[in-house]
């Protein structure tokens, strides 16, 4: 897989590229990642990548070409290496970004990741080159580099050969495939931390209660949070007897 970044700060991705597994897995060639900084495509002695919005308003706007131009380049060098090339926009506008999406880019070639800054880009540039936007959520960050870092992360980490256990990432919240809930509560040594003891029932080596705790933590912390995706797992028939029943429970002790 491949990353082909257009960013007038590549410099922000150095916690992609230099910690953590995410790092050892470039090194492995796991995966791969390019920069593209659309400064170096301008036309001007200033280097001039932005300019006023027609019809006025606060802001700058960048400009069309110099991204035009970082895409083309881009293209043309993952089609060397036989790659498709879809281009995503981190945008507020964009579509909501999720597990289910990361888990679909996880199986593709990789993308283009354009990261715009000030107060937009050149809605032609847009029409034209974009063949996805994405959105992390209703909120408005000053660029698109962490926005497109916490993406990269969340699909890479899916690859094969990325985390020590591949269980890991199956046993996500969100995870789809499975039921969609909320990952159960986890504990570690010490067994008593500031006076709290770990439930008994990790103790006991009795690995079918164990499990079926988990699940019903999971449920639990489900049903509290994220309701919805609680409807949505019982729709999908990924509810079982023991489940509905633990929920009837859990709402009745709610009144």
């Amino acid at each position: 897989m491949r990353f082909d970044v257009v960013s007038l700060f590549p410099e922000m991705f150095s916690p992609l590229t230099d910690n953590g597994v995410n790092a050892r897995a470039r090194n492995k060639n796991i995966w791969d990642l390019q920069f593209w900084n659309p400064r170096s495509y301008t036309q001007d002695v200033h280097r001039t990548v932005d300019d006023r919005p027609y019809g006025g308003g606060p802001g700058m706007v960048m400009l069309a070409q110099p991204l035009d131009a970082a895409v083309d380049e881009a293209i043309a060098a993952r089609q060397a290496q036989q790659l498709t090339s879809p281009v995503i926009l981190m945008s507020p506008t964009g579509q909501r970004f999720d597990q289910r999406v990361a888990q679909q880019w996880a199986q593709s070639d990789g993308a283009i990741i354009v990261c715009g800054r000030y107060e937009g880009i050149d809605q032609r540039f847009i029409d034209t080159r974009v063949t996805h936007e994405i959105s992390l959520g209703d909120f408005v960050l000053s660029g698109g580099e962490i926005a497109a870092l916490a993406v990269m992360d969340s699909i890479i980490r899916l690859l094969p050969g990325v985390l020590n256990d591949q269980q890991s990432a199956v046993c996500d919240s969100f995870h789809v495939g499975l039921d969609g809930l909320l990952d159960s509560p986890h504990y570690t040594r010490p067994e008593i931390y500031n006076g709290m003891a770990i439930p008994e029932v990790l103790k006991s080596g009795n690995h079918k209660n164990i499990e079926r705790w988990r699940r019903e933590q999971s449920l639990r912390l489900t049903f509290i949070r994220r309701p919805e995706l609680i409807e949505q797992a019982r729709a999908q028939g990924l509810l079982d007897k023991k489940d509905e029943l633990f929920l009837t429970e859990l709402m009745a002790n709610q009144r």
